[in-house]
């Protein structure tokens, strides 16, 4: 089961990076939500997916007595999804404004939208 779970980080990786080196800006927020999944999938992974008890001690002991599934990475992964979903909604909020004022979704007619005579940054300090 890990080899196949391996396989599945690999995928969502590569198509992750893929589809960031996209020039549409759609495609490019798709990537980075393909590509925070890859990652929660193997941090899940490398918390060893086994089959255990909740890891509840009973009262008396000071161990459990068999088992006990790993809450570390379940507690990682679960927080990670709240912020890449939040940070889902705001990139596509910021896409939708984006296109509404250069009316582009390339990055390359977005880059037209510069003025020709902007003023340069400082080349040193």
């Amino acid at each position: 089961m890990d080899y196949v779970l391996a396989l599945l980080v690999g995928v969502f990786v590569s198509l992750g990076v893929y589809l960031l080196l996209s020039r549409s800006v759609i495609r490019m927020i798709l990537g980075m939500t393909i590509l925070g999944n890859g990652v929660n999938l193997l941090i899940f992974t490398a918390g060893r997916v086994t089959r255990g008890v909740a890891p509840i001690v009973p009262a008396g002991l000071d161990a459990p007595l068999g088992p006990i599934a790993n809450p570390l990475p379940q507690a990682l992964i679960l927080t990670a999804i709240v912020i890449g979903f939040s940070m889902f909604a705001f990139l596509l909020v910021l896409a939708y404004r984006a296109y509404q004022s250069l009316d582009a979704d390339n990055t390359d007619r977005m880059r037209l939208a510069e003025p020709d005579n902007a003023p340069q940054p400082p080349l040193s300090y």
